[in-house]
């Protein structure tokens, strides 16, 4: 999509989700091992990742996809667009049962994240401010926001902080969150 990177984030629910063929694995590794999204063109996606996608998100008008395989798992991130312009990435796993929307994210400011979020994001470093902000919704409710801070001077990556709000209480994460 123009102007952002792919990894957007979004917003409504996950309904269409069967959230009982997957297990919340927190905190169950330190990194999450991936081959690496693989551009793919949407004539190319699997029919039955863009009905997930759709049963998902009825109103979405896709633009692109990725691929990848995730511990193991095979992805489909499918982004696009809302009627409002707004922008969403899908996750979307292939399970026992098929294929289902695991993950619906949107960026949004750092404002508009939960007290308790940017509370726990204050009591991690009181000096960290998010230059880019995604909420994760999981396929279970629970939100997972991926805080992004400048590169360390000298380089490298860019500082990454997740924290995980269950809609009262927002926990720190110090392992990477995996579905």
């Amino acid at each position: 999509m123009p102007g952002r990177t792919f990894t957007m984030a979004a917003l409504l629910s996950l309904a269409a989700c069967d959230s009982g063929a997957y297990e919340q694995k927190p905190d169950k590794q330190a990194k999450v091992e991936t081959t690496g999204k693989e551009q793919t063109a949407l004539a190319n996606v699997p029919s039955e990742v863009l009905a997930a996608a759709r049963a998902a998100q009825p109103t979405m008008r896709f633009a692109q996809a990725e691929a990848e395989v995730r511990d193991g798992r095979n992805y489909y991130d499918v982004a696009g667009t809302l009627p409002d312009g707004s922008e969403i990435e899908l996750d979307i796993l292939q399970g026992p049962r098929g294929w289902a929307v695991v993950e619906t994210q949107r960026d949004i400011a750092f404002a508009a994240a939960p007290e308790a979020v940017r509370a726990a994001s204050a009591k991690a470093d009181a000096a960290f401010a998010p230059e880019r902000v995604i909420e994760s919704r999981q396929a279970d409710g629970i939100v997972i926001y991926e805080l992004f801070g400048p590169k360390p001077q000298g380089g490298g990556e860019p500082r990454k902080v997740e924290i995980k709000y269950d809609g009262r209480t927002a926990e720190l994460l110090t392992k990477e969150w995996a579905h």
